[in-house]
């Protein structure tokens, strides 16, 4: 049984851009692509957080319509898409207004808005009374067809990601399958407006922090500003091309690997070129199942667990009061 060691970046690393790998080489690839796919996505991860995937299922196209569909849902008028909110089931599902979340433990909100898309359940479905119904804008009967085929499209390729680390952590090629099987994914529309005049200067479009999740998939975003933190504390700017996938681990999966594959602090900045304008972006946060333990893996014990288990639903329930969502 292989005990991996948490470890901090190496000082005399080379490795100071996030790699970029091509998914087909996993699901298509011989036997020895996979394996080096395996390989760097198991490193880069560990040394980084973050990778940015091509090549991947999600259709150009469809990104390209969502974002227009985003765009013209966020130029409605504030009263329409404040007949959406849903705060009394923690925003999960429906639209969360601007000034609303804040990072873990910041004293100020971030500067966006947002629209949570969740999974849909057919009747009669035991986790119907879990999870709260989606809900959509009337406004734009276009909005549930991209989004629910979206959320579908960036779940299968998150599905294929999770595969692929089961043999580095030594478990069975089902494991994350099993635990994600139904599980309370969410997918997020975010929308930065341009920075109000007057905002408090330490607001930012969204303060450093780290996903609840197991893997987060990022589509590439409308315009820069995203920046992870280096294992040795350098800010650096995540520069991705169109249509590619950002993966980055999120804190259940650090929890399960007790620290081997480290959740990344990330943050959005505000618009450093003087160019004032809207961004969106459309992260996939990728969940498991309610019931699902979360619990130290054998391989990743080291010198001792870090973490007490605790369901993925109880995990959820504690950060999202403690970023401001529920109380």
């Amino acid at each position: 049984m292989r005990n991996f060691e948490t470890s901090s970046h190496a000082e005399n690393s080379t490795l100071r851009k996030v790699p970029t790998l091509s998914l087909a080489s996993y699901t298509q690839g011989s036997p020895a692509d996979r394996a080096t796919f395996v390989q760097k996505l198991f490193s880069g991860l560990k040394e980084y957080g973050f990778i940015i995937l091509k090549d991947h299922n999600v259709q150009s196209s469809d990104l390209k319509l969502a974002y227009e569909v985003l765009a013209k849902f966020y130029s409605l008028p504030e009263e329409v898409k404040k007949k959406y909110l849903s705060p009394e089931i923690g925003f999960q599902r429906g639209y969360t207004p601007f000034g609303q979340e804040h990072a873990k433990d910041s004293p100020v909100k971030d500067l966006k808005e947002f629209w949570h898309v969740g999974r849909d359940l057919p009747p009669g479905h035991e986790l119907r009374k879990v999870y709260p119904d989606n809900i959509w804008p009337t406004e734009m009967p276009e909005f549930q067809k991209v989004f629910t085929k979206l959320y579908s499209a960036l779940e299968e390729a998150g599905t294929v990601m999770l595969e692929a680390l089961t043999g580095p952590l030594e478990v069975d090629k089902e494991f994350f399958a099993r635990m994600t099987k139904d599980g309370n994914s969410i997918l997020r529309l975010l929308h930065y407006p341009p920075i109000p005049e007057g905002v408090d200067p330490r607001c930012v479009r969204a303060a450093a922090h780290e996903d609840i999740n197991f893997i987060t998939i990022l589509p590439a975003a409308t315009a820069s500003g995203l920046q992870l933190k280096d294992r040795d504390g350098t800010w650096l700017d995540i520069e991705s091309e169109a249509d590619t996938l950002i993966v980055d681990v999120g804190d259940m999966l650090a929890r399960l690997t007790n620290d081997v594959l480290p959740s990344t602090t990330h943050r959005v900045i505000n618009p450093q070129d003087g160019k004032n304008t809207s961004r969106y972006s459309m992260p996939f946060f990728m969940h498991p199942h309610p019931d699902a333990m979360l619990s130290c893996l054998p391989s990743c014990r080291g010198s001792g667990v870090k973490y007490p288990d605790i369901t993925g639903h109880d995990f959820l329930m504690q950060r999202l009061r403690e970023i401001g969502l529920l109380k």
